[in-house]
């Protein structure tokens, strides 16, 4: 991935996050993408990993029903060679970084990170 593709896809993220659209943030996963947070262990149960992108939408949207001030501020975004890390802060002020692994142009594994003594983490995502 590229530096201008990947803040192309970060500038999306962020606005389709904040604009709530689970719809254009589901185009860019593939069917069958594993998400893992511990914040999904909180809200739904279970060891934290989701598994396709209907389960996906799921879980954020039960996130954004017990989060509805839901928001995010990009702090910065990190490029692999088929990985985007993007390191944001959320409406609790809670610092998260999101892993994406990418097959082309889809992601098809994801990680939600949280800083280590966050007090809530469930304000994230």
């Amino acid at each position: 991935m590229d530096h201008a593709t990947a803040r192309d896809f970060v500038n999306s993220w962020v606005a389709d996050w904040n604009a709530h659209d689970l719809d254009a943030l589901l185009k860019h996963f593939d069917d069958n993408v594993v998400f893992r947070s511990p914040v999904a262990a909180q809200l739904l149960g279970g060891d934290g990993v989701i598994r396709g992108k209907e389960a996906l939408r799921a879980y954020w949207a039960e996130g954004l029903r017990r989060i509805p001030d839901l928001r995010f501020e990009v702090l910065g975004s990190y490029v692999g060679v088929d990985c985007l890390v993007i390191n944001y802060r959320n409406q609790k002020a809670g610092l998260v970084n999101e892993v994406l692994i990418f097959d082309g142009h889809l992601i098809t594994e994801g990680y939600g990170t949280y800083l280590d003594g966050n007090p809530n983490p469930a304000g994230a995502r």
